[in-house]
């Protein structure tokens, strides 16, 4: 690849994808499209490309890139906080974005993967398999619902073109403290103990999240793009884990003893359980994750610990 293009580079999950890319094909053209809604300048310290300050949704593809093409785009760009329930923000930014993404891409094809969400299975518990009914609960997973609908669509009437989803999880790790109450649960659990304090979580602490690494989406990321077709893949650990073992592994990590301290779960919607049916992502992208969430949180915690991001 000598020519990348990256949207939401300088947000949490895109920031990470944008360094590895750098680090992996040093010789390559990077582009990074980002308005800095979702992230933030910090994230991209050390990035040698071209930043272009820009809302995808409104920015007038042809025109700012002309008669430039790109070996691959990765299209992370998405206003991130499921907090934000305007409906008619959620819905344009995101799906208006990526639509003008796909026609900007459509004349030569150019290979587009893209960050769906494990947010369109909905509240529901247990395994999640690709091919389960979309279900979304909140405007976020809606839009992200209508990202696959028209990444199909363009894929139907172009075969030839491939356009990838991934399905991301619940995503921690480096670069996401800019998102501060939006962060992962496991960096908010962090902040409390490092500070001395008992963990808080809803009784009795045995609801289990697909927790994956950044480290690992940004392979599965990668990876998608020698996918053999267009698609949707899961993007998790494979790996339910409870925010009790969250807090042991943390605990073991920072060399803590500290209990956790319950109570009541106000939501009756409260999802008990997440976990990523990655059988796909295994047979079609060769993508297994090298992070289950304990050597995840430990390698997470020595990074924090360092302060080098």
């Amino acid at each position: 690849m000598q020519r990348i293009l990256v949207t939401g580079g300088a947000g949490f999950i895109g920031s990470n994808l944008t360094l590895a890319l750098q680090e992996r094909h040093p010789q390559a053209e990077i582009t990074v499209v980002d308005d800095f809604r979702s992230g933030d300048f910090r994230n991209l310290r050390g990035f040698q490309g071209c930043f272009v300050s820009a809302d995808v949704s409104r920015l007038d593809w042809s025109a700012r890139f002309r008669d430039e093409t790109f070996d691959a785009i990765f299209h992370e760009a998405s206003i991130t906080d499921t907090t934000v329930h305007d409906q008619l923000l959620q819905a344009h930014d995101n799906i208006e974005g990526f639509r003008r993404l796909l026609e900007f891409a459509l004349p030569a094809q150019t290979p587009v993967v893209y960050a769906s969400s494990a947010a369109t299975y909905g509240i529901t518990s247990g395994v999640n398999r690709e091919d389960q009914a979309p279900a979304p609960a909140n405007i976020y997973a809606f839009s992200k619902v209508h990202l696959d609908n028209l990444a199909r669509r363009y894929a139907r009437r172009t075969p030839s073109w491939k356009i990838v989803g991934l399905r991301y999880f619940n995503v921690y790790g480096p670069r996401e403290t800019h998102k501060k109450a939006a962060a992962s649960m496991i960096y908010q659990l962090y902040l409390q103990m490092k500070a001395g304090r008992r963990p808080r979580v809803f009784r009795a602490g045995e609801q289990k999240r697909d927790f994956v690494y950044v480290k690992d989406v940004v392979a599965g990321t990668i990876a998608a793009l020698a996918a053999p077709r267009s698609g949707v893949y899961n993007c998790g650990s494979g790996h339910p884990f409870s925010f009790n073992e969250v807090i042991a592994a943390l605990n073991t990590a920072l060399g803590t003893s500290l209990e956790p301290d319950y109570f009541e779960n106000p939501y009756s919607f409260y999802q008990p359980h997440t976990e990523a049916d990655m059988t796909k992502a295994r047979n079609e992208l060769s993508f297994v994750p090298a992070y289950p969430p304990a050597s995840g949180i430990a390698d997470y915690v020595k990074i924090l610990e360092s302060g080098t991001v």
